[in-house]
C-alpha cells in the first residue's frame, strides 16, 4: 500500500495540473487564489527527528545536450542518465553505503533504523535513485525503507516555462531575478518561493511519517531491552540542482528563496547533508 503522503490532496493535484497549462492560462487561474501564507515550513521548526541528505541526479542526457528539461510530460520519460551519470550514481551509492556502515560501527553511533530514499519521478532522478539504492542493497546491514525507492512529485525539477527545451545558459536569466524577487514567474517559470514551500512541506511531512513508522518498532524494542532510544532514518532526497539548493535555504531558515544561488553549487551525483540551522 502506498504511504498516505504520496496520495496528493486536491490542492496538490491542482498545482500539478497548473504546471501543464499554457502560461497565460496558469496566470489567469493563479490570480483567483491567494499566495501560500507559509513559504518555509522549516523556518520555525524546533528540530527534525531524522537526518536528511540532498542527492542531485547524475549527469543526464539533457546535461550533455545543454538543454533545460523541466516539463513533466517530457522529463518523466526522456532525458535519463548518460553513461557518465550512471557511473556517478553507482559511485555515490557505494560511498554512502561505506559511510553508513562506518557510522553504525563507531562509538558515536546514533540508533539509525536504515535509509529511506525519496526521489523525483523525472527519469534522470529516478535512474539515479535506483542505481544508488542497488549499492545499498548489496549490504544486508543496511535496511531500506519500503525496500525500494519512493517517488515523490514534490521533488520534481522547478518548471522553467517557455525556457524549457532551450539552451541551459538561459537559467541565468531566471536566477538574476530570483535574487531580488523570489516570487517572480517571468518566462512562465515556477517561482522559487513555490519550490521552497513544496519541498519544505514535504520534509516536515516525511519527518512525521517516518517517526510514525518507527514508533511501533521502537516500542517493541524498548519493551524487550529496556531502551527507549528513538530510532532514526537517514533520508536521501534525490532531485535537481535548483530544487535542492532552494530546499537548502529552508534548512538554513531563510525566510524566502532569494539567496539560493549564493549557496555552494551542488554538482551532479553529489550528496550533501542538510542540517537544520
Amino acid at each position: 500500500m502506498m504511504p498516505s503522503f504520496q496520495l496528493a490532496n486536491k490542492h496538490q493535484r491542482l498545482s500539478s495540473l497548473l504546471l501543464l497549462l499554457p502560461t497565460a492560462a496558469r496566470a489567469a487561474l493563479s490570480t483567483t487564489s491567494s499566495s501560500p501564507t507559509i513559504i518555509n515550513h522549516l523556518l520555525h521548526r524546533p528540530h527534525l527527528t531524522h537526518s536528511y541528505y540532498a542527492l542531485r541526479h547524475g549527469q543526464s542526457l539533457a546535461n550533455v545536450a545543454q538543454i533545460i528539461s523541466s516539463d513533466p510530460q517530457i522529463s518523466t520519460v526522456q532525458h535519463g542518465l548518460s553513461k557518465v551519470g550512471q557511473e556517478q550514481a553507482t559511485l555515490a551509492g557505494k560511498s554512502f553505503a561505506k559511510q553508513y556502515l562506518n557510522d553504525a560501527s563507531s562509538s558515536k553511533n546514533v540508533n539509525y533504523k536504515g535509509v529511506a530514499i525519496f526521489s523525483s519521478d523525472f527519469t534522470r532522478a529516478r535512474e539515479t535513485a535506483t542505481l544508488f539504492t542497488q549499492q545499498l542493497h548489496n549490504h544486508q546491514e543496511i535496511p531500506i525503507y519500503t525496500n525500494d525507492i519512493v517517488l515523490e512529485t514534490r521533488l520534481r525539477e522547478r518548471y522553467f516555462g517557455e525556457l524549457n527545451g532551450g539552451p541551459d545558459d538561459q537559467y541565468q536569466k531566471v536566477w538574476d531575478v530570483d535574487c531580488t524577487n523570489p516570487n517572480h514567474d517571468e518566462f512562465g517559470v515556477e517561482a522559487a518561493n513555490c519550490v521552497l514551500e513544496r519541498t519544505t512541506r514535504l520534509v516536515t511531512e516525511l519527518d512525521e511519517l517516518l517517526s510514525s513508522s518507527t514508533a511501533s518498532t521502537t516500542a517493541a524494542s524498548s519493551s524487550s531491552n529496556g531502551s527507549e532510544e528513538e530510532q532514526k532514518w537517514k533520508v536521501i532526497l534525490v532531485a535537481h540542482g535548483d530544487v535542492l539548493q532552494i530546499m537548502q535555504t529552508g534548512f538554513l531558515r531563510h525566510e524566502d528563496a532569494a539567496r539560493h544561488r549564493s549557496l555552494e553549487h551542488l554538482e551532479t551525483a553529489t550528496i550533501r547533508e542538510l542540517i537544520l540551522n
